[in-house]
């Protein structure tokens, strides 16, 4: 059986990583969207998104719409391949009943 990715199986960080890999092929998804994705506040989606980009499984990108910062995040193939091998552990539990 596959083992849980510690990481990513807190509930947030979860809904972080699979609303990042449903949008792996756009540019990355705005941060002001990801709140509202995962009903987080600033403040907590900012500091999971720090242990996510630690761990190598994001990036972060910051510029400006002209005067207007904007941040972007987007899953990176590292965290494109934890997320898809945590994946394939929670189908296991689920299949195996438990």
């Amino acid at each position: 059986m596959a083992k849980p990715d510690e990481l990513i199986h807190q509930s947030l960080r979860l809904k972080i990583m699979a609303a990042l890999h449903a949008a792996r092929a756009e540019e990355g998804i705005e941060f002001s969207r990801l709140k509202a994705l995962t009903g987080a506040t600033d403040g907590n989606l900012g500091s999971h998104l720090g242990t996510l980009e630690t761990a190598g499984y994001v990036a972060v990108a910051k510029d400006f719409v002209g005067r207007k910062p904007r941040t972007r995040v987007s899953i990176t193939r590292a965290g494109e391949r934890a997320f898809r091998e945590h994946r394939d552990y929670l189908r296991e539990v689920i299949e195996s009943g438990g």
